[in-house]
C-alpha cells in the first residue's frame, strides 16, 4: 500500500451511509438559478455618496435593470432632489462632506413627506456600530462597500411590495400615528 492510498483512505467519506429520504428539506437553491425578483421599471432611486466612482457602478447597475437613478454627491445636494421630486428608494452614504449620512438620515425621517422612503445605508467602515446607528435612527437596511451587483439587487428585493415598488419594513400607521409611536402607559388596576 502506498502512502497515497493510506492518505485517499483516510479521506474518502464512507460509501455505506444512508441515501436522503424523501422528507428531507430541499436543498437551497443557488442564487443564480433563481429568479430575481426587480422593482417595476422606472422605479425611481437616489444614490447620494461623495464616490464618483459609488455612484458610477451603483448607476450602472441600476439604470441596467430599468431604474431611473439621480446622483448627489453630498447630503444637502441629495435633500434638496428629495424635495424637488422625491425618489421612491435611497441608498445613502454616511461618510459625506459637510452633514453626513446620519444626520440626512435624521432629517428624512423626520419630514412627514418623506418618512415612508426606503433608506439604504451604504459605509466601507468595518464596523457594526455604524450598522446599529443607522437602523436605529430609521434605515431600512445597511450596506458595506465594496458590495457586489448581487448584494445591490438582494437588498432592494428584500423591501419590495406585491406590486414590485420598494416600502420601509417599519409599518406605515406606526410612524403616520403620533399616538402609534407613543410608549403605552400602565393603567391603574
Amino acid at each position: 500500500m502506498s502512502i497515497f492510498d493510506r492518505f485517499l483512505g483516510s479521506v474518502r467519506k464512507p460509501t455505506g451511509r444512508p441515501e436522503a429520504t424523501p422528507t428531507s428539506p430541499p436543498a437551497p437553491v443557488e442564487r443564480r438559478q433563481r429568479k430575481r425578483v426587480n422593482a417595476r421599471k422606472g422605479v425611481k432611486v437616489l444614490i447620494i455618496d461623495d464616490s464618483p466612482t459609488v455612484v458610477a457602478v451603483l448607476r450602472k447597475a441600476l439604470r441596467s435593470a430599468g431604474y431611473d437613478t439621480r446622483e448627489a454627491l453630498d447630503a444637502e445636494q441629495g435633500l434638496a432632489l428629495i424635495e424637488q421630486d422625491p425618489p421612491e428608494l435611497i441608498f445613502l452614504d454616511i461618510i459625506l462632506p459637510g452633514m453626513n449620512g446620519f444626520n440626512a438620515l435624521r432629517t428624512i425621517r423626520k419630514m412627514p413627506a418623506w418618512q415612508h422612503i426606503p433608506v439604504i445605508m451604504i459605509s466601507g467602515n468595518e464596523h457594526a456600530t455604524e450598522q446599529f446607528y443607522a437602523n436605529r435612527i430609521g434605515a431600512d437596511d445597511f450596506m458595506k462597500k465594496p458590495f457586489s451587483r448581487h448584494e445591490i439587487f438582494a437588498r432592494i428585493e428584500v423591501l419590495l411590495d406585491g406590486q414590485h415598488t420598494p416600502r420601509r419594513r417599519v409599518d406605515a400607521a406606526s410612524t403616520s400615528s403620533p399616538t402609534a409611536a407613543a410608549p403605552a402607559t400602565p393603567t391603574a388596576p
